[in-house]
């Protein structure tokens, strides 16, 4: 037939939020509390992460000014086990997804 062609089509899969959130990392975020010593958060930090005395004075100073700090990134099962010894530890943490 004039004007009908057999060759084969392809189309785009679309592209849903739960395909492009397999790939986002996890935040572990430490949120301020009435609780905890800066100093204490601080040496935790340190501690528990291996960061400078600099770096682990700077993110506790933005979970006391800003009310949390995002204080690691990646897989989720690494998250989760960080926001563990966090709570260990006695600090608030959660997780949460990149971009949600």
């Amino acid at each position: 037939m004039p004007g009908t062609s057999t060759a084969p089509t392809t189309t785009d899969e679309p592209t849903t939020r739960d395909d492009i959130s397999v790939d986002l990392p996890w935040l572990v975020v430490v949120w301020n509390d009435p609780i905890n010593l800066m100093s204490y958060v601080t040496f935790v930090f340190q501690k528990l992460f291996g960061y400078s005395r600099e770096k682990a004075t700077a993110l506790m100073l933005d979970v006391h000014h800003k009310g949390r700090a995002v204080v690691r990134s990646g897989p989720r099962e690494r998250a989760e086990h960080d926001v563990a010894r966090l709570h260990g530890a006695g600090l608030r943490a959660t997780l949460e997804q990149a971009g949600t």
